[in-house]
């Protein structure tokens, strides 16, 4: 079993910044993609970025240049969100995902954290 341990999360006023962290572990072989999605009240989960085992990203539109996601260099298991000039409508429910394979023979599986709150006051 995979397990995604997210942090960061939090109470920011609207301008200032938060770094989200997860770190997978458990039963992995092989990592593909990494990433972050949202959930605002009332709205659908959302992408915000993903970044491949090359380190290429991909992000919504509306969030480059303030959100920025990377992978810890020494610990390929884990990835970062730095989101900067946060705005209300930033606050969600942020969700770490791995897209990854268990064993050599097994299948390539999605896992999800348990979510972070992050929320963005005026």
């Amino acid at each position: 079993q995979v397990q995604l341990a997210e942090s960061g999360g939090g109470l920011v006023q609207a301008g200032g910044s938060l770094r989200l962290s997860c770190a997978a572990s458990g039963r992995i072989f092989s990592i593909n993609n990494m990433g972050w999605y949202r959930q605002a009240p009332g709205r659908q989960r959302e992408l915000v970025a993903t970044i491949s085992g090359g380190g290429s990203t991909n992000y919504a539109a509306s969030l480059k240049g303030r959100f920025t996601i990377s992978r810890d260099n020494a610990n390929r298991n884990t990835v970062y969100l730095q989101m900067n000039s946060l705005k209300p409508e930033d606050t969600a429910v942020f969700y770490c995902y791995v897209y990854c394979q268990s064993t050599f023979v097994s299948d390539w599986s999605d896992y999800w954290g348990r979510g972070t709150q992050d929320t963005v006051s005026s």
